[in-house]
């Protein structure tokens, strides 16, 4: 194994540790309301606060690294992840719990795009599939294991192991991270957009609440609405700026390649899929089907389980199909498999329940190693940190908004259907949003990133 592989697998871990804690803790969320004794929209702030609190610092870690340096900024990052993380677990009170989740989002904000950085920056085209590999992992595990971690952990030990299982893992790839990764140039001259950075906080700020508080019921989609429309505005504010500006937070340049561009489009719609199916399969079999949290968690399993066992063969779909290739025939299995998903029963055969979520999560896995590579294929390793920042800002953005557009989707069904029948039209939602990926990535030319895979 190669030392850039080792950083690979290294950076990989870190990104694993920060997305299982933001999707895990829904699992304990009812364990930590009667633990506090608190209601259910109050203690849902611990997951809303996070994602929000990572969705704005995430630009601030395109410059950070380029001032303090890569190799600096992560390990502190994984450290203060680390503590917040005990200190989560040890929490007197909801008000202190609340406050170390932002401590945590703000050190997973820094955290993720900077382990990125530290593979990308530095890969040359004909590896970068290679390397993206590794990267794209723990988006694709974290939420199908969280589910069954998550239930199981609550259903046997406490709430607070949830958050006491990052301690081992931090502690662990620090060490290693400290004599694994080479120190780097740092630029003490790095000019800070403060103004940039203050609207696109604001922005993504907002439209994250919005997208958050419309899954508090209708009463509140008015409202919801409203601050998504002015966060999108914003959106368009923040965009002149950065196109105009002299030394921009980051550069938006990577957007005129339109390889890197289709990652933001429709990636985006694939971004929300992935964090919005094992969510709606998970609430289904618990809501409709009645099952506990480790059974339904066990089902979704299965998704992780195509996830990984697709894994070493990625690289060669997608070097035998091209890109194009690739991303429609992973189109084809997320549309199927959704829309299946939608006729399933109580007295379905478990094996066609394990064998759907199986093919989807194979989709799933190649789509996003695809999208991931593709999107980096022809940026110059030069721009590849503005494009780093500009591809997480967006990821995050459509992950979060996933899970509320899905539940908006199904409470809305709800006024004028059966519980059953808004989650079976849930899924076929979800399938039919692969239509417009699908439609964009039919026009690419055929030998698009072969830097990549020739």
């Amino acid at each position: 194994m190669t030392k850039e592989i080792k950083v690979a697998l290294l950076m990989a871990a870190s990104l694993f540790m920060e997305i299982l804690d933001g999707t895990i803790v829904t699992a304990a969320l009812p364990k930590m309301a009667q633990y506090f004794h608190t209601g259910s929209a109050t203690i849902a702030l611990l997951i809303s606060v996070y994602l929000i609190t990572v969705a704005v610092f995430i630009p601030l870690s395109g410059w950070m690294a380029n001032r303090f340096g890569k190799k600096k900024m992560w390990i502190i990052a994984v450290i203060i992840f680390t503590l917040s993380s005990l200190s989560s677990a040890v929490a007197p009170s909801f008000t202190f719990l609340l406050i170390t989740r932002i401590i945590q989002g703000i050190s997973g904000a820094l955290m993720v795009p900077t382990a990125r950085l530290i593979v990308l920056e530095k890969t040359p085209p004909s590896q970068l599939l290679k390397m993206i590999s590794y990267l794209i992992w723990p988006a694709l595990v974290a939420p199908a294991i969280a589910p069954l971690v998550g239930g199981f952990i609550v259903t046997y030990w406490s709430w607070q192991w949830i958050f006491l299982i990052n301690v081992p893992i931090g502690l662990i790839i620090v060490l290693i991270g400290i004599k694994l990764i080479d120190t780097d140039q740092i630029n003490k001259t790095a000019t800070f957009d403060l103004l940039g950075f203050i609207e696109i906080t604001f922005a993504s700020g907002i439209i994250l609440v919005g997208a958050e508080l419309a899954t508090h019921g209708k009463d509140y989609w008015l409202s919801a609405l409203g601050l998504i429309v002015v966060g999108v505005i914003l959106g368009f504010i923040v965009f002149k700026h950065l196109k105009k500006t002299a030394n921009p937070l980051f550069s938006l340049d990577a957007l005129k390649i339109t390889s890197f561009r289709i990652g933001q489009t429709s990636g985006s719609v694939l971004w929300l899929c992935v964090g919005a199916l094992p969510y709606i399969l998970t609430i289904f079999l618990q809501t409709v089907f009645d099952w506990s949290a480790v059974k339904a968690g066990s089902y979704v399993l299965f998704i992780f389980i195509g996830n990984i066992g697709i894994k070493p063969f990625t690289t060669v779909i997608i070097r035998k199909l091209g890109y194009r290739g690739a991303l429609l025939s992973s189109f084809i299995m997320i549309f199927i498999t959704s829309i299946a998903l939608a006729f399933i029963q109580t007295n379905t055969f478990p094996i066609v329940i394990m064998f759907l979520a199986l093919i989807s999560g194979v989709g799933r896995s190649l789509a996003l190693t695809a999208y991931s590579g593709l999107s980096f294929s022809e940026i110059d390793p030069k721009a590849r940190n503005s494009a780093n920042t500009l591809n997480s800002v967006v990821s995050t953005l459509a992950q979060g908004m996933g899970i509320s557009l899905i539940t908006v989707f199904v409470n809305l069904l709800q006024i004028f259907f059966s519980v059953t029948t808004a989650y079976e039209l849930g899924f076929v939602f979800l399938g039919l949003l692969m239509i417009f990926p699908a439609i964009e990535v039919l026009f690419l030319p055929k030998n698009i990133g072969h830097a990549t895979i020739s």
